[in-house]
C-alpha cells in the first residue's frame, strides 16, 4: 500500500483519544512511507491526521470541493491540494488516488463516504481493503448493525468479511496488507434480468 484514504470527522469529538489516535495514524502512515489522501481540511480530525503525517515528513494530498475552499478551511501546508467541484467528485478522486481506505470517528459525512466505498467494493468496482479504526469502541454499534444485516438476510457473510476492523493502528494496517478481495460473482446473471 503506497497511499491510503482516510475518512474522518471535521470535528474533534468529545474524547481526546480520537484526536490522539488520528495524529498517531498520520505519523504511522508517514513513517511507513504511505501517502495520506484525505478531505483537505484543517479542522477537526481531518486537520489532525494531516498534521500527524506532516510532522513526520509524510506526503499528504487533500481533495476539497471548491465551495469548502471558499470557507477558508483548506489546510495550507499539504503536499498537494486538489480542488474539485462536487462531493461526489471528491470521493471519486480519493478512491482513484488510494490503495486502501481507513475510517475514523466522524458524523454523517464520514459514514456516507465509508458506505459508498464499501458498496463499490461489494459491487466489484474496486478490490481495495477497507478498514475501521474502532477507537475506544466508537463503531461498536455500527459493527453490530452490520452483523444484524447478515443475520436478517440483507448482507452476505462474504461481504461482511470485506470490512476489516481493529482498535489498534498496527493491527489494522496488517489486516489491510493481507486483505484478499472476495471472488464472488454478480448477484444476478444476465439471463435473470
Amino acid at each position: 500500500m503506497k497511499s491510503i484514504t482516510v475518512f474522518c470527522g471535521s470535528s474533534f469529538g468529545t474524547d481526546k483519544i480520537y484526536e490522539e489516535q488520528a495524529f498517531l495514524l498520520g505519523q504511522t502512515l508517514a513513517k511507513q512511507n504511505i501517502q495520506l489522501i484525505y478531505g483537505g481540511a484543517n479542522v477537526g480530525l481531518m486537520g489532525t491526521i494531516a498534521d500527524g503525517s506532516l510532522t513526520e515528513g509524510g506526503k499528504v494530498i487533500g481533495v476539497l470541493p471548491h465551495f469548502l475552499q471558499t470557507k477558508e478551511i483548506a489546510h495550507k501546508n499539504l503536499t498537494d491540494l486538489i480542488i474539485v467541484e462536487t462531493m461526489h467528485e471528491r470521493k471519486t478522486k480519493m478512491n482513484e488516488l488510494c490503495d486502501g481506505v481507513i475510517v475514523l470517528p466522524g458524523g454523517y459525512g464520514t459514514l456516507e463516504e465509508f458506505f459508498e466505498m464499501i458498496t463499490w467494493a461489494q459491487l466489484g468496482l474496486h478490490k481495495k481493503p477497507i478498514g475501521i479504526l474502532n477507537i475506544d469502541g466508537f463503531y461498536d454499534d455500527l459493527i453490530k448493525l452490520v452483523q444484524t444485516m447478515v443475520d436478517k438476510g440483507f448482507l452476505k457473510q462474504v461481504n461482511r468479511d470485506m470490512l476489516l476492523i481493529s482498535d489498534t493502528i498496527d493491527e489494522l494496517l496488517e489486516k489491510m496488507r493481507n486483505y484478499q478481495a472476495p471472488t464472488v460473482g454478480k448477484w444476478i446473471s444476465k439471463e435473470e434480468i
